[in-house]
């Protein structure tokens, strides 16, 4: 299949960005990556249309977006640990906010009106469901998640105010590595449940800990959606169809995730299998602000885009994640 669009990916060296940058290059899009590197990697790029900038860079974004013929923009670049947010919130509103309306500024000069948002489930906070829909309202508990709420808000009023057509993509845990082992998990430092159980499995770390044993759960710990990044992936590209294909200015915000919720335990149980590893955990008291249980409805997603998670049984993304992980460390 090819489509002969142009699409700017914002932040495409990223994690879910450098995925979905080889899902948008085999679905036959011509990419461009934009990327100041703070934290992507340039290896990640896999040799396509790379342009080193800033995401508050106006004039710069503008340039690209005309000299590129660019007819998308996909959205990653954003400061994204909630922790560190909490601690330096200026930091984020200047980034994930400021800069973000740098970008639509850009877009508008440009006359580019379709954009696809990496946004987040932390926008709905702690809620007492058992899936959490968007219908439900939003309610962030730290400065991330009111960073990407905001962006949001700007993408709503801006459907009758310029005409722009938009989807914000709230995701869940995104995890595993593509298949291939052409890319994955980095960051630094590392944060996420996954990585930090295989470098424990690795040797790279002498433990691990569970924060929180006594949640209302079957084990005790807390249940989370799992969801491949390579599906993650997948949802981009079927979005950025989607908003291509609107003949009316929008906006819409939609889950990705599985429906599913493993524990935490449950995933350190499947670590421990598909590594045939033995590691030291340590259980520790709760988190402040952690909800017993999140999982997404993902409906609207799979009315709207046709898309259905497909690699996120929680066997495939360990299995995934572990292969890149060794393959780096070899």
């Amino acid at each position: 299949m090819t489509t002969g669009k142009n699409i700017l990916v914002v932040g495409g060296a990223g994690f879910i960005g450098s995925h979905t940058t080889l899902a948008l290059s085999e679905a036959g899009y011509n990419v461009t990556v934009y990327d100041n590197f703070s934290t992507g990697h340039r290896d990640a790029c896999f040799d396509l249309d790379v342009v080193e900038g800033d995401l508050s860079d106006q004039p710069k974004l503008t340039a690209v977006l005309k000299d590129k013929d660019i007819a998308c923009v996909v959205h990653f670049a954003a400061l994204i640990e909630a922790g560190q947010s909490v601690i330096d919130p200026y930091a984020f509103y200047e980034n994930n906010v400021a800069a973000t309306l740098a970008l639509l500024q850009a877009m508008r000069a440009a006359d580019v009106g379709h954009l696809v948002f990496s946004s987040t489930a932390a926008v709905y906070g702690n809620q007492d469901v058992d899936m959490l829909s968007e219908d439900l309202p939003k309610q962030p508990v730290n400065p991330y998640g009111h960073s990407k709420l905001m962006v949001e808000t700007v993408l709503q009023t801006a459907v009758d105010a310029y005409g722009l057509t938009s989807v914000a993509l709230r995701y869940f845990n995104a995890s595993g590595a593509d298949a291939k082992g052409r890319t994955g998990e980095r960051h630094d430092p590392e944060t996420h449940l996954i990585p930090l159980l295989i470098q424990a499995a690795l040797g790279q770390r002498d433990h691990f800990k569970i924060f929180g044993t006594d949640y209302d759960t079957p084990d005790g710990s807390c249940i989370r959606d799992y969801i491949h990044v390579s599906d993650l992936a997948a949802g981009h590209v079927a979005a950025v169809g989607y908003v291509l294909r609107r003949t009316q200015p929008s906006f819409e915000g939609m889950n990705l995730g599985t429906g599913t919720g493993h524990s935490v335990r449950e995933v350190v149980d499947t670590v421990k299998r598909v590594s045939e590893r033995d590691f030291r955990v340590d259980e520790c008291p709760r988190r402040a602000g952690d909800p017993a249980k999140l999982v997404a409805d993902s409906t609207r997603a799979q009315q709207a885009l046709g898309w259905h998670a497909q690699h996120s049984d929680l066997d495939t993304i360990v299995r995934d994640a572990w292969h890149f992980f060794r393959t780096r460390n070899r």
